[in-house]
Parts: C-alpha cells; sequence; structure tokens
C-alpha cells in the first residue's frame, strides 16, 4: 500500500546521497488488545456524527511522555475517562459492598459524569465478545457459572460486590435498579446467577472491560481533551476509537496531531498514512502530513501532499516546501565538492527554515563540521538533532539512509571519546548496509582507535607510561585528531618530563575541543612546571570560570598569580 505515487518519485539529490528509500505505508494500531473489531456492533447509533475533525487540530507543539498501558488493555487515562457507571465518589468505580459482603443498591443516573463531563448514556453498550465468552463458558461447564457485574473498565481484584464472595448473600432482590438486571449491567464476573447463596470463584475476580462505547463519543472526549492540552490523554482516547473502528481516517488523522503535540514525529507520520491509506482524497490528512515532511526535511513529499490538500493548504507553507527543497538541493551540491563551509551554511538554513526535525539534515551539518575538525560543534550539532529511536528511523529513512546516519553518529562519538558507542554505531551501520564501504572503513576505525586507548589505559595504570605513550599514538594514527587520545598521551608525556610534547599534544585536543576541561588543567599544570606563568594563569582563570568551587585550582590560580607577581618584578 502506498500513499499514491509519490513514493517512487526519485526524490530532491539530497535525499539520493543520504537517505535510502524503503517506502511503507501500512501501521495497524493494536495498542488496545481488550477492543476485538470482529465482534463490534454496526448499529446506526454508533454511525452516527460526522467524521471530520474540530478546527482546533490543525496545528500545535507540546512534549510530554507518552502513559504507559494498563494490564487492562486500556492507557491509564482511558480507564479513568471511560467509568460511565461510576458513582461520583470513587474513582475506581467499585460497587458499593454491604456488610454481608454482597452488593448495595447502586443509583441508575440517567446522564453519567466524568470529571465534570457530561457523557451520554447511549455510550455504553454490552461487548458481544464478553458475550460469547459467557456462552462458551456454559457450553463447556453445562451451567450457567457466570454473572453480570458492574460496568466498568478498570480491572480489579477482589470483592467486587454482586461478585458474590464466601459466606455472603445478595441482599439487592428485585427492581429495574438491581444490580444483576441484566439488561442494564455490563460486565461479567465468576459466581452464580440461579442462587444467592456465595460460592468460591474459581479464579480471580476482576472487572470485564466493555468494548461498546461509541467511537464518535471518543474522538470527541479526545478533541476535548487536546484542545485543553491534554495530549496523553487526547492520544489515549484516539486509540480506543480506532480500535473500535479502524477503518475511520479522521481518527487516524486525529491521533497524529496528538503524536505530534508529544513530540513524537514519525509515529505521527505512521498514522497519516494510515487515514491517507483509508481515504485518499481526505484533504486535512494531506496537509498534516506535508506539515511533518517539512520538518523531517522531506521537501518533495512535501509539496505533493499539499498539492492534494486543496484548500486546507495555506500558501505560505506551500512556499517554505520550495524553499526547503532549493536548500536541500545546495547541500546536496555542496557535499558532492565537499564544500564543508557552504554544506554547513546551507544546512543550517535549512534547520532555521522549518526542518527542525530533520535527522539527514542535522547529520550533514555534524559531517561537515567532524570533516573541519570541529568536533566539539559537531557534537553540539547532533545533541541539538531529533533523536528517533533507530527501528523507527530505519523505517522512515529505509536501511541504507539509516546507515549513513549512524555512520556520521559513530565518527562524532569517536571523536568526543565515546568509543564503545562509536563501535556499536558503526557496526549497526555496517549491517543496516553492508554494501557501504564507508560505514565498514568507520566501523574497522571506531574498532583500532577503541582498542588503542584500552591498551594504553592499562599500560599507564601499570606506570609504563613510555609504552602507554606509543599505544596512544597508535590510534592517533588511524585518527589524527582524536581529542582524548591526545590528551592521555600529554598524561603519559608529562610523567615523564616532556612538557613541552604535552602542551603541544593538549593544544592539539583543545583545537578540536575548546571546552575540554582535563586537557587545559593538564596544559596549565605544564606550563607551571616551565616557568610559563603568564599562559598558566590564563588556562586557570578560564577553569575557574567554569568551576568557582573547585579548590585545588583554586590553590593552582593563586599559585600561579603569586609566581607571575614575582617574575614581573625581577624583570
Amino acid at each position: 500500500m502506498g500513499d499514491h505515487s509519490h513514493d517512487k518519485m526519485p526524490g530532491c539529490g539530497l535525499l539520493n546521497v543520504v537517505l535510502g528509500r524503503n517506502p511503507f505505508w501500512s501501521r495497524r494500531n493494536t495498542s488496545i488488545s481488550t477492543f476485538s473489531t470482529s465482534n463490534r456492533i454496526s448499529s446506526s447509533r454508533r454511525r452516527r456524527g460526522g467524521s471530520d475533525e474540530t478546527a482546533f487540530l490543525d496545528s500545535t507543539s507540546n512534549s510530554s511522555e507518552y502513559p504507559p498501558r494498563s494490564t487492562t488493555g486500556h492507557s491509564p487515562m482511558i480507564n479513568q475517562k471511560i467509568s460511565m457507571a461510576s458513582p461520583p465518589q470513587s474513582e475506581a468505580a467499585v460497587i458499593p459492598v454491604n456488610a454481608a459482603g454482597g452488593a448495595g443498591p447502586r443509583p441508575s443516573p440517567k446522564v453519567y459524569m466524568d470529571q465534570g463531563k457530561r457523557v451520554p448514556k447511549e455510550a455504553v453498550g454490552i461487548s458481544g465478545e464478553l458475550e460469547s465468552m459467557i456462552s462458551d463458558h456454559q457450553k463447556v461447564k453445562g451451567s450457567s457459572t457466570l454473572v453480570r457485574a458492574s460496568s466498568g473498565n478498570v480491572m480489579l481484584h477482589g470483592n467486587l460486590g454482586n461478585l458474590r464472595q464466601p459466606g455472603g448473600k445478595n441482599t439487592n432482590k428485585g427492581g429495574s435498579n438491581n444490580i444483576l438486571d441484566h439488561s442494564q449491567q455490563r460486565g461479567y464476573g465468576y459466581g452464580s446467577n440461579k442462587t444467592s447463596e456465595a460460592v468460591a470463584a474459581p479464579v480471580p475476580l476482576c472487572r470485564a472491560i466493555s468494548t461498546r462505547m461509541d467511537p464518535e463519543t471518543l474522538k470527541i472526549m479526545g478533541n476535548e481533551d487536546y484542545k485543553n492540552g491534554r495530549f496523553a490523554e487526547a492520544l489515549a482516547l484516539y486509540d480506543a476509537a480506532i480500535s473500535i473502528d479502524p477503518n475511520k481516517a479522521s481518527y487516524r488523522s486525529n491521533k497524529s496531531a496528538a503524536l505530534t503535540a508529544l513530540g513524537r514525529i514519525l509515529d505521527a507520520v505512521f498514522e497519516c498514512r494510515e487515514a491517507i491509506r483509508i481515504d485518499p482524497h481526505y484533504q486535512r490528512a494531506h496537509n498534516r502530513i506535508a506539515t511533518l515532511y517539512i520538518r523531517l526535511g522531506e521537501a518533495e513529499k512535501a509539496i505533493y501532499h499539499y498539492k492534494h490538500a486543496g484548500s486546507e493548504a495555506n500558501p505560505s507553507d506551500i512556499a517554505k516546501a520550495k524553499i526547503l527543497q532549493t536548500l536541500l538541493q545546495r547541500c546536496t551540491e555542496a557535499r558532492k565538492v565537499r564544500d564543508w563551509n557552504c554544506l554547513i551554511k546551507e544546512s543550517s538554513q535549512a534547520i532555521s527554515g522549518g526542518a527542525d526535525s530533520a535527522p539527514q539534515i542535522f547529520s550533514l551539518k555534524a559531517e561537515a563540521l567532524i570533516k573541519l575538525q570541529r568536533h566539539q560543534e559537531a557534537d553540539e550539532t547532533l545533541l541539538s538533532g531529533p533523536n528517533f529511536e533507530v527501528v523507527a528511523c530505519t523505517k522512515f529513512l529505509g536501511p541504507v539512509g539509516n546507515a549513513n546516519l549512524l555512520t556520521v553518529q559513530a565518527q562524532v562519538d569517536m571523536a568526543a571519546g565515546r568509543f564503545d558507542r562509536a563501535v556499536e554505531a558503526a557496526q549497526r551501520a555496517a549491517r543496516l548496509d553492508p554494501n557501504s564501504r564507508e560505514a565498514s572503513y568507520v566501523m574497522e576505525k571506531a574498532r583500532a582507535v577503541a582498542l588503542a586507548r584500552s591498551k594504553g589505559n592499562e599500560l599507564f595504570k601499570a606506570v609504563r607510561f613510555s609504552e602507554a605513550s606509543m599505544a596512544y599514538g597508535e590510534g592517533l594514527e588511524h585518527d589524527n585528531y582524536n581529542s582524548v587520545l591526545l590528551c592521555n598521551r600529554a598524561a603519559c608525556r608529562m610523567k615523564l618530563d616532556q612538557f613541552n610534547k604535552a602542551i603541544k599534544d593538549c593544544n592539539m585536543a583543545l583545537k578540536v575541543r575548546p571546552s575540554y576541561r582535563k586537557a587545559r588543567l593538564r596544559r596549565a599544570d605544564c606550563n607551571a612546571k616551565l616557568g610559563r606563568w603568564d599562559a598558566s594563569v590564563q588556562d586557570y582563570e578560564v577553569l575557574i570560570t567554569e568551576t568557582p568551587d573547585d579548590e585545588e585550582v583554586a590553590r593552582a590560580l593563586s599559585e600561579a598569580r603569586q609566581k607571575l607577581e614575582l617574575q614581573r618584578g625581577r624583570s
């Protein structure tokens, strides 16, 4: 399945260089396993209501953690929201229990309340799946051993009112409000419906979940939460609506809006794709995915979807997509001719122009900075970019595209001294794209540098400073400007009283990583050993500014200043 012909387009030049193509579309949500689409009831009451979203879902951006799923199949927000028959004083909707262990009478309100919201009574129904469960159980047991419990959606263990416990009796008899009135109650539990005498339940008792809630009602409730900034709750409600009716494009599109607000950009794209698959002419979904594609640096796909968005598309957004397309073409050309300064400039403009969640553009900028030996800036660039999971990123960009990202990530990690992470990223890149010579080269380089660091550290601990210095030097043959290896070799040379050589290593390390504290401290110490108090004071002053509470640096600075004053007095 696909979003029509645009995924077959060659794409802009940047994507040919950086990304692998692996188009996909189908992504069914199965997060709420309790709902059964095979048993849903096709009544006219459930199908009424418009399918369009409300206007306030057009745009927003926020960040929140996605709530964990509960053991009932619903998220905690759904468990709280859809307690349609809960008494006002109990959030868990537990049936009142009398002194004998049975259930007392409960009211049957005409309108159910949910945190100040009025929810129509018609939204509550009996699950066809649960009906079949009772039928199957009776066939196996040969008798009816299940009774209906109160409606609700929270799985609870223990005393549940009319789910009779040993030694208790049901004291509520007769009347339309009787808790055993099958025409009114929706849940089921183990027990007996033939006598009021209690029987022991063969398995832990629980309240079953009703799946007959009207999906349009769930959507409306989700829209209200979204409008009020409760994006995680809105997402859970949209999930519930999709589980009941997975073929409604508006539910998928609304879910995409909630995911976007939670910062889950790739998941939002997947939901929009599914909405368009369900309804290829759904203009709002086209407009929403086009906006997401701009943020992800997919300019040509954004332009394609804006064309299909009709009146939903904003002319200024279309213009932004075309400008982004031009910038990406310039990035491709700059990388091809290895004009790293130009690549940094064009990629920075693309990011500030709307592609704020485009991993391939951040990767291009980081790669250019690495090539120019600006390691600290490269690390900061990737840290400021999106942090997508490898699986989701591979699904979006394809194996080759994500392998390119991981290759750059490995180089940045190696430059920053995160050798284990560098090896891991490089190996993953090589697995994703076995034909990439660059990925294989970076993997071998990362392994060699990591091995040299490990060997040098062991020798240094064994007080074999000359051999340790040589080991670090072997690693520097693979990565000439690795700040960690340079700083470690400087430590060895200090132990060997080779202060000038140590200062040279520290200078190179600070050139690629100006904020490298260890290198600055060692350079200050070396200059102090050589009596270069002016240079030593300068480095100590920088260090004390960064860490005012460092008593050791404070003492060293004070001593260096005194020596400098004496030196100037003699001269």
